[in-house]
C-alpha cells in the first residue's frame, strides 16, 4: 500500500470518528440549550396571560358595580362612587 492510501485509511478511522462525535456533542448541547430557553419564555408567557387574566377580571368586576349603581335609584349614589375610588385597582 502507498501511502496516501494508509492515511485516508487512517483519517477514516480515527479522526473522522472523533470529529463527527465532537461535533454530535456539540449539536446535543445546541439542542439542550435551545429548549430550555424555549421552557423558560413559555413560563415567562404563561405568568403574563395569568397577570392579564386577573387584571381582566377585576376591571370586569368594577364595571360590574358599576352597572350595578347606575341601574339602581338609590340615594345614596355619591357615597358609593366615592367608595369605588378608595379602592386599589392592582
Amino acid at each position: 500500500m502507498n501511502e496516501d492510501v494508509i492515511l485516508a485509511l487512517v483519517f477514516m478511522v480515527i479522526v473522522l470518528p472523533i470529529v463527527l462525535g465532537i461535533g454530535s456533542d456539540i449539536y446535543k448541547r445546541r439542542l439542550a440549550f435551545r429548549e430550555r430557553e424555549l421552557e423558560l419564555l413559555s413560563k415567562q408567557t404563561a405568568e403574563k396571560a395569568a397577570q392579564y387574566a386577573a387584571q381582566a377580571e377585576r376591571l370586569e368586576q368594577r364595571v360590574r358595580v358599576l352597572e350595578r349603581i347606575a341601574t339602581e335609584n338609590n340615594t345614596d349614589l355619591a357615597l358609593q362612587i366615592e367608595s369605588l375610588r378608595d379602592v386599589k385597582v392592582n
